[in-house]
């Protein structure tokens, strides 16, 4: 199973989201392979110090070195890592004009495909060529949605932007699901957020809703996932609920 994770608003939680749900399939004894496509590089920071790295997926995009020269393992037994660097905020500029454009990452993780039971890719904030990529390459999507009151605002466009995919590049990719981010279940606001997102999406929503965490923000400063940084945490029980749910859906 490939899942991109991709909504073109910042902030909503995509990085956490791709950077703990790839850790819960790890931990439960999954081989998982995590891709870093957003230029910002902090799904590849939580986990590696870019210093070490000799490539990335902006050499596998752009340059035809094959990603399993990229791939590095990370501290979490059963999870590899695709990692990004800032040279990806020029990989728009690097492709134009090639008539193979939206389907370079298709083509790349091909040969990987069979090592890894799921591979989760993360996304830039943006709806451009990168985010593009990697909904022509993935089975599923998943679209995290924070619990604020613009919630829904660009959503049409990520979901206008699937239907065109599915029409040609990708006849199979489905939406996997909506997961509510930084939710505070306590408000009234917060409430009423989560049913007009339920109004939209239906059964798509995800039961797990990830609410406000500390120790999820400090997580990645700790190069770890909230397994490792605070096993026990809110954000810890959320996102190993969120990955069986994944797993059922899948």
């Amino acid at each position: 199973m490939i899942i991109t994770i991709a909504n073109q608003k910042g902030g909503v939680g995509k990085t956490t989201t791709a950077i703990n749900l790839a850790a819960a399939l790890a931990l439960k004894g999954v081989r998982t392979l995590l891709v870093d496509l957003d230029p910002q590089c902090n799904t590849t920071m939580s986990f590696v110090d870019q210093h070490t790295l000799a490539r990335s997926m902006y050499e596998v995009m752009v340059e035809h070195v094959p990603i399993t020269e990229v791939i590095v393992p990370t501290q979490v037994a059963n999870l590899d890592l695709a990692p990004a660097r800032i040279a990806l905020a020029k990989l728009e500029t690097s492709m134009v004009g090639e008539l193979d454009a939206h389907f370079r990452l298709k083509d790349r993780i091909q040969e990987v495909i069979p090592k890894y039971e799921y591979i989760i890719v993360d996304t830039p904030p943006t709806l451009g060529l990168i985010t593009v990529n990697a909904m022509v390459a993935c089975t599923h999507l998943l679209i995290p949605i924070q619990s604020s009151y613009f919630a829904l605002e660009g959503t049409d466009d990520l979901l206008e932007t699937m239907e065109k995919i599915k029409v040609r590049a990708n006849p199979d990719l489905q939406i996997l699901g909506v997961l509510i981010t930084l939710h505070d279940k306590r408000t009234v606001l917060a409430r009423d957020i989560h049913a007009q997102i339920t109004q939209v999406f239906g059964d798509k929503v995800f039961r797990t809703a990830v609410t406000r965490s500390v120790r999820l923000e400090e997580s990645p400063a700790y190069r770890a996932s909230i397994f490792e940084h605070a096993p026990q945490s809110s954000g810890a029980i959320e996102y190993y609920a969120l990955c069986e749910e994944v797993m059922e859906r899948v």
